[in-house]
């Protein structure tokens, strides 16, 4: 019998996380199926030496930026724009408003607007719209990847996203030569943030009924075709398995071990600023005004950390408020491979030690949110907006008083896991309010948690396989298989 073999499309350190940090390429592996994982030419030769049974190769996002720049260039863009925005009005539109007032073409308006916003308008009314936007992108598919198809003859060509990034390429090479393809939703807000599928996709895995939702009647999914297998990524999380000791943690990032801790982690940053959150943070807790001492620790979000752009600039003034205030303390993400272009997943055991041993955890309704509730955290969105926010600097800003609205915040604000801040005054009684009862949102917690992510046993990475394993007509694997918990 032949070997089975599955491409795994991971461009992003968040992927990563999902396949090699839960059991799903164990499983595979020990299924006798070889995995070759398509990534960003960063991760390669990392993943070549951290994992040497497993066959590691580029995803060649060069070639794939060139082909989209180079052929046909207008029809692409606006092709993937309207995937993009165009999704079924039955389920909120909000994200993809968001989208459409960032581009540049909508900001000056005229007739290609105006022609723009009635195919979007019948996009989100009309499947068979929606239907014609899709088949018209099949025509770019590049021949990117023929070598490796030839090379692996792979049966099944699993992506981490339906074709909603460059990973639309591979899909399409894969449905013109007749191969089996599948993805997955790694991101919380993927399924409402991003609607239509970029490629033919014969099935998808999701993390819960929310998303399965999302996904038939914002993208026209077919119910069949959605599997619910939980989030492998955070697997970890539900084992306990990346947490670093306190002690040693409190040690790595100088913080007082008889100081409470609150946490925020910088989100929503090429939105908005974040730096009136921070800075009101750190007054508060610098100048001890709150109903106890505590200490603050700012994890930086990764775009900060690319030079000579606005978002660096916000990283040193948040660097220089930890130079005045003593309680107050940053962390950097770390990146496999040092690719800082998206979210760092890759450095697990800061976060999971982070939000274990914060007494309050704050952001801006990023998926952290989800991440925290696991670790039963009480848990504050900070939306205090700077009154000019981007825009002083020529840029798209969004108010971050004006996204609780979107799905996934509507979710987590309705939930009761957590509160939301608006001003400095609701801030300061938030934290107040947690601080002295800090157990108060214990049972919210529990119930976002089974909602958001269906199973909290640890093994969402074995049934997620399992999925796999069925589609490429393999038994299910055994509970008992071994678990992985690093890269």
């Amino acid at each position: 019998m032949k070997q089975k073999t599955v491409f795994i499309s991971a461009d992003l350190a968040s992927s990563l996380i999902y396949y090699l940090q839960s059991d799903i390429w164990s499983v595979l592996r020990a299924a006798g199926v070889q995995v070759v994982l398509l990534t960003n030419d960063r991760f390669v030769d990392p993943l070549r030496k951290s994992n040497p049974d497993l066959v590691v190769e580029s995803l060649r996002l060069d070639a794939c930026e060139r082909y989209f720049r180079e052929v046909n260039q207008p029809l692409q863009y606006w092709l993937h724009f309207l995937r993009r925005v165009g999704g079924s009005c039955r389920i909120n539109t909000s994200p993809m408003d968001a989208v459409i007032g960032e581009s540049g073409t909508f900001k000056t308006g005229g007739i290609k607007a105006l022609v723009l916003r009635f195919v979007i308008w019948l996009m989100r009314h009309s499947r068979l719209a929606r239907w014609i936007v899709v088949r018209s992108q099949f025509r770019f598919t590049p021949g990117i990847y023929d070598d490796y198809f030839e090379r692996y003859q792979p049966d099944l060509v699993i992506a981490s996203t339906p074709g909603w990034r460059e990973d639309r390429y591979l899909l399409r090479e894969a449905n013109a030569i007749g191969i089996k393809t599948a993805a997955a939703i790694v991101g919380w807000d993927n399924p409402s943030s991003y609607r239509l599928s970029g490629a033919r996709v014969d099935h998808v895995t999701c993390w819960s009924e929310i998303q399965k939702d999302e996904l038939v009647r914002g993208a026209d999914w077919s119910p069949k075709r959605v599997h619910i297998g939980g989030i492998p990524s955070y697997d970890g999380y539900f084992r306990r398995a990346w947490q670093t000791p306190r002690e040693e943690y409190f040690q790595q990032h100088n913080l007082d071990p008889n100081r409470k801790l609150i946490s925020y982690a910088c989100s929503f940053v090429s939105f908005s600023p974040n730096f009136a959150n921070v800075e009101t943070l750190a007054r508060l807790i610098g100048n001890d005004l709150l109903v106890e001492p505590v200490q603050l620790l700012i994890r930086l979000h990764p775009v900060h950390l690319h030079p000579g752009t606005r978002f660096a600039e916000e990283a040193e003034r948040i660097h220089a408020l930890s130079r005045v205030y003593p309680n107050v303390h940053v962390v950097r993400p770390q990146s496999l491979g040092g690719d800082m272009r998206y979210y760092a997943g890759e450095d697990m055991p800061e976060k999971a030690s982070m939000m274990a041993y914060s007494d309050i955890f704050l952001t801006v309704y990023s998926t952290m949110v989800v991440e925290a509730a696991i670790h039963d955290c009480p848990m504050v969105s900070v939306c205090i907006d700077d009154p000019a926010g981007w825009s002083k600097a020529g840029y798209y800003s969004l108010s971050l008083a004006e996204i609780g609205e979107w799905p996934t915040h509507q979710r987590f604000r309705s939930s009761g896991a957590g509160k939301v801040a608006l001003s400095e005054m609701e801030l300061r009684e938030r934290l107040d309010h947690y601080l002295q009862h800090p157990g108060s949102n214990h049972e919210p917690c529990v119930k976002f948690i089974q909602k958001e992510c269906t199973y909290q046993d640890g093994n969402a990475g074995l049934r997620t396989a399992n999925f796999f394993l069925s589609l490429l007509d393999l038994p299910d694997a055994s509970a008992s298989n071994p678990r992985r918990d690093g890269v």
